[in-house]
């Protein structure tokens, strides 16, 4: 605007201020109508500016809304599908809360009655031995699992972290973030799944010992018996 302004008064100055064979020229009106038409064009040129700036904008929202094209949800239900079916192909006693009441009283008594029999004793306490040894056998199995999850969950924290950080706009950024949550969540759940047949193990190895103490202790009683004990007596065989 200013240097147009600077131009129409060169122009202004250099036209003669009459001459014979020229119309005459009305210089307040010319110069009226050029600033009219500077100013329009200035307005013109503030409404594209305008325009240019809706549009920066309307772009920077599109990629504010753009959607991020990667996943790692498919591979992190994978990964729990194979802990979770470890667990449930678990030998021994059942993870089945009802189920594992009633075999763990019958196969870890208080104490025993006199209508046990001592082949069912014996029976018990090898079943008891298989239980013991099938929640550790759980339990590796559990860590060698969580051991194999260590090289995909760091190719997968790189890629969401890569991805992360060059997210176009907000919403890439929080589905980056999201799952980057996601990964986090599943891996605590391994840990606690870890940690659920770890204590498990420890727990039915504790309840065989105890009840190898109760079986023993039933075993000892009855080679004692309830009636008079046995009292040694000299015996001569032959007559003197």
């Amino acid at each position: 605007m200013r240097n147009l302004l600077l131009t129409i008064a060169v122009l202004m100055s250099v036209v003669p201020a009459a001459h014979a064979q020229w119309a005459v020229i009305d210089r307040t009106n010319l110069m009226q109508n050029i600033m009219t038409a500077a100013r329009t064009l200035e307005q013109i040129n503030n409404q594209i500016r305008q325009l240019q700036n809706e549009a920066q904008m309307l772009t920077n929202q599109a990629k504010n809304l753009e959607g991020l094209d990667f996943s790692t949800l498919k591979e992190l239900r994978s990964t729990l599908y194979v802990t979770n079916r470890l667990l449930q192909q678990a030998q021994g006693m059942a993870f089945n809360l009802s189920q594992m009441e009633t075999n763990f009283a019958r196969l870890y008594p208080n104490a025993y009655d006199a209508s046990t029999s001592g082949n069912q004793m014996s029976t018990d306490a090898r079943t008891r031995w298989r239980n013991s040894l099938e929640a550790l056998r759980t339990a590796t199995q559990v860590q060698s699992q969580a051991v194999q999850n260590f090289a995909s969950d760091e190719q997968t924290l790189a890629d969401l972290v890569n991805r992360s950080q060059s997210a176009v706009g907000a919403l890439q950024a929080t589905q980056a973030t999201n799952q980057l949550l996601a990964l986090q969540s599943r891996q605590a759940i391994q840990a606690q799944q870890l940690q659920l047949t770890q204590d498990r193990a420890a727990a039915l190895e504790q309840a065989r010992q105890v009840a190898v103490q109760e079986r023993a202790r039933e075993v000892h009683r009855r080679f004692q018996g309830s009636g008079t004990p046995y009292t040694p007596t000299t015996i001569n065989y032959y007559n003197p």
